[in-house]
């Protein structure tokens, strides 16, 4: 598996636990990864959109997610690397399978 850089700067409603996710980063109190919300938000969401998708983390989570995720984009963009790979590694398992 492949490990993510260091945490530079942490954010009260965010944590990176190596039992959680596979040590990405997540929205405390969830399992919501920060790079599901950083994702969307860099392609266009709008906060006002995450806030209503997801309305049981408030905008205090939200903001504190995303700000994380400038601050330590290195991370995020890693982790997004990460999933692409493991989805792509998943989809050719299903291939040779069907």
């Amino acid at each position: 598996m492949m490990l993510l850089p260091p945490v530079t700067v942490h954010y009260p409603h965010v944590e990176v636990r190596p039992d959680v996710l596979a040590a990405s980063p997540f929205i405390s109190g969830t399992r919501i990864p920060v790079r599901r919300l950083w994702s969307w938000h860099r392609s266009g969401t709008t906060v006002e959109t995450l806030i209503a998708r997801y309305p049981q983390l408030g905008p205090a989570k939200i903001m504190s997610a995303l700000a994380f995720a400038y601050d330590n984009a290195a991370v995020v963009e890693a982790d997004l690397a990460r999933e692409r790979k493991l989805l792509e590694q998943e989809a050719a398992r299903v291939g040779e399978r069907g």
